[in-house]
């Protein structure tokens, strides 16, 4: 038994070295009843107005906040369950692929809330995993650019763009590389699975030398100075606020054909110390007023459809009508994306299509 324990003992001590400092929140009231533990991927400042609210709700509620990278959370999660020593009672990530694995081996719990039936199917795997926000993959471009033609707003457009106009688009198409970017991975293999013609703008941005980058913000420093024209595949929350505050260099479109979505993911671990208050936490963040919160103060579009029919879609982006909507579903399909094999293939295919002459 002793020696079973080790592998979880040893992924323990190496995540709470790595793990940041946790953030105290007071109950309100001065009388705490208890305490909510948070794992979470989102930064501490965007957080905050999301456990200030909850405490409004419940003032005799004190809260722990742990904001983690995205794989040590899920191994923290596995290795405390695995000791028995109980472990965080709500966790929240942006890696859907670690979330749903998590959920898939057992390590989160069923919980429903009373807006679990109008859940989109997509964003709710077996009530264990619920996707809570909206993150389209956009284009990005630089306006001045586009003066006297409008930028592309669909893949087909793009590759007429890269075409007809190869001087204004040589070395100023940017995009993520797939190698180092686990959201550029993963928006490359939703584009293989859904646009068969993805390899010819591969191969057209290779021959226009494409350049790649780790980072969103990297690509849209580019953008609003010119040095890039067109962003390709961009987390489109970040390009909606480089775009607000850039307003006469940056321009941002969600792709006409389709829209890639993905989310960030919640659940309520098997091993929670407090379950009940994970739940409870979550039912929040599900309810009208936590997707509210979650699209108009911290720029993260809403899952509810209510919700988003209200506030600004898409990170505040302009409206989705005629926009075809094709989010990641909330499913074991995901741990596809973590197999080593199956990434290796797909970045070789990757590298090959930018190399051909």
């Amino acid at each position: 038994m002793r020696l079973a324990l080790l592998p979880a003992l040893l992924i323990l001590a190496l995540t709470g070295i790595a793990r940041a400092e946790a953030v105290l929140f007071p109950a309100p009231s001065g009388r705490a009843a208890g305490e909510l533990v948070v794992y979470s991927s989102l930064d501490d400042d965007l957080a905050r107005p999301l456990i200030r609210a909850f405490q409004d709700r419940r003032p005799d509620l004190a809260v722990r906040y742990e904001n983690l990278l995205t794989g040590a959370l899920h191994d923290r999660i596995v290795a405390e369950t695995q000791t028995g020593g109980g472990t965080a009672d709500f966790a929240f990530s942006s890696a859907m692929d670690l979330q749903v694995k998590l959920a898939n081996d057992g390590f989160a719990r069923p919980v429903v809330t009373p807006d679990t039936p109008d859940w989109p199917d997509w964003a709710n795997w077996r009530d264990t995993a619920y996707a809570l926000t909206f993150e389209p993959a956009v284009f990005a471009y630089h306006k001045p650019s586009f003066r006297d033609h409008p930028p592309p707003s669909t893949r087909a457009e793009l590759l007429r763009w890269l075409a007809e106009h190869p001087a204004e688009a040589r070395g100023r198409i940017g995009t993520y590389d797939p190698a180092r970017s686990g959201v550029g991975y993963l928006f490359l293999a939703r584009d293989q699975e859904l646009y068969p013609r993805i390899w010819d703008i591969v191969r057209e941005m290779g021959r226009s030398g494409v350049r790649q980058y780790p980072t969103t913000a990297e690509i849209l420093t580019r953008i609003a100075d010119g040095r890039l024209a067109v962003g390709y595949n961009l987390l489109g929350s970040y390009a909606a606020d480089w775009a607000r505050q850039h307003p006469e260099e940056v321009g941002v479109i969600l792709p006409r054909d389709f829209t890639v979505v993905v989310s960030r993911v919640a659940l309520v671990p098997r091993a929670a110390r407090a379950p009940e208050r994970g739940a409870e936490f979550l039912a929040f963040l599900m309810s009208p007023d936590g997707q509210a919160l979650l699209s108009r103060t911290l720029r993260l579009s809403a899952v509810s459809l209510e919700v988003a029919g209200q506030a600004q879609p898409a990170g505040g982006m302009a409206g989705l009508e005629g926009v075809r909507l094709k989010p990641v579903p909330v499913s074991p399909g995901l741990l596809a994306y973590l197999d080593q094999a199956t990434r290796a293939r797909l970045l070789a295919r990757w590298n090959a299509a930018l190399s051909a002459k």
